[in-house]
C-alpha cells in the first residue's frame, strides 16, 4: 500500500521502519529532517509538509504529541485534510483525549477524509518488535481496509468502537499501566527499605496473584536501574493529565490514577521527566530518604 507517516520520533521511527519491512511504500515528513535520515537509507520518499504527505498517499499515519500537534499535522495550514483525495484515510496513533479525537474526526469527514483514532501500547520496544497493542476507534469498513498497515505494527489489534473509543481504551491502559508501575516501585522500595533482597521478593510475587508483566517486565528494569526511557516519564503524565480531565469532564472518581498522577507530576518536577516511567522508583527512593543519585 502506499502510506504515509508524519511524526518519527521515539515510537513514530520503527513503526514506521516495520511499514516499510512489510513491503509497503511510505512517504514521510518530520519537522526535523534528522528524524527522517533512517527510514529515507531505508527507502522512503521524502516529503515537505504533511500535505505533501497526503498528496502521494491514500492512507496517512500520524504519531505526534499531543492533540494540538495531531490538529496542526491534519488541519492545519500544509496538513493532510489541505491535499487529501476522495477516500483518503488517516489514522492518528498518539495518544489524545477522546474528545479531541471525536472532534478531529468530525471536521476531517467534513473535509472528505475519514479518521481512524488507533493509539498504542507497548513502548520502544514493542514499536521496534512490530509487538504493539493498537486500540481503534472510527468506521468499521476504513479499519478493515488498513488492517494489513497495522498488522506491520502491533501484534495485538482491536477496534473497539467508534470515533474516539480507542482513545477511551488506551486511556484505561493508562490508568493500569501508571498505577501498576507505582505499585511495583513502592513495593521493591519497600522490600529493600525492611532490609531484604527485592530481587527475591520479586521472584516469590511472580508466583503468585501480584503477578503482572509490569512486575516480570518493569520489576526487573527498576533492579537493574536500567532508567532509559523507552516511555518517558512526562509522556506518561502526559496521558494521565488526559485521563483525569476526562475524569473530571464526566463527573468520575479515580482516585488511584489522580495519587498515580501527582506521582508523575513529582517525577517531571524533580527532574525525572526524560527518564523512563520506571524511574518512579528513583522518586520514592528520594521520598523515603534515600541519598540522590
Amino acid at each position: 500500500m502506499e502510506v504515509g507517516f508524519i511524526g518519527l520520533g521515539l515510537m513514530g521511527r520503527p513503526m514506521a521502519l516495520n511499514l516499510i519491512k512489510a513491503g509497503h511504500r511510505v512517504h514521510v515528513w518530520s519537522r526535523r529532517r534528522a528524524s527522517m535520515e533512517p527510514l529515507l537509507a531505508a527507502g522512503a520518499g521524502e516529503c515537505e509538509s504533511a500535505a505533501d504527505v497526503a498528496r502521494r498517499a491514500a492512507v496517512t499515519i500520524s504519531m505526534v504529541a499531543d492533540a494540538p500537534d495531531v490538529e496542526q499535522v491534519t488541519l492545519g495550514p500544509a496538513g493532510v485534510a489541505e491535499a487529501a483525495g476522495a477516500g483518503h484515510i488517516h489514522i492518528d496513533m498518539s495518544t489524545i483525549a477522546p474528545a479531541a479525537a471525536q472532534s478531529i474526526a468530525a471536521r476531517l469527514a467534513a473535509c472528505g477524509v475519514t479518521a481512524l483514532d488507533a493509539p498504542v501500547s507497548g513502548g520502544e520496544v514493542g514499536a521496534i518488535a512490530g509487538s504493539l497493542t493498537i486500540m481503534a476507534g472510527g468506521d468499521a469498513d476504513a479499519f478493515a481496509r488498513v488492517l494489513p498497515l497495522l498488522e506491520a505494527m502491533g501484534r495485538s489489534i482491536t477496534r473497539i468502537g467508534d470515533a474516539g473509543a480507542g482513545q477511551v481504551a488506551k486511556a484505561c491502559n493508562q490508568i493500569l499501566t501508571g498505577v501498576g508501575v507505582a505499585a511495583v516501585a513502592e513495593a521493591l522500595n519497600f522490600a529493600t527499605r525492611s532490609g531484604v533482597d527485592a530481587g527475591r521478593v520479586r521472584e516469590a510475587l511472580l508466583g503468585g496473584f501480584a503477578y503482572s508483566r509490569i512486575l516480570e517486565n518493569h520489576g526487573q528494569r527498576m533492579l537493574e536501574r536500567n532508567f532509559k526511557p523507552g516511555f518517558k516519564a512526562w509522556m506518561h503524565q502526559k496521558d494521565m493529565r488526559i485521563v483525569m480531565e476526562e475524569a473530571h469532564r464526566l463527573g468520575l472518581a479515580l482516585p488511584s490514577a489522580a495519587a498515580t498522577t501527582q506521582l508523575f507530576n513529582a517525577m517531571v518536577g524533580s527532574g525525572l521527566g526524560e527518564d523512563d516511567s520506571v524511574a518512579m522508583l528513583k522518586l520514592l527512593e528520594r521520598m523515603s530518604g534515600a541519598a540522590a543519585e
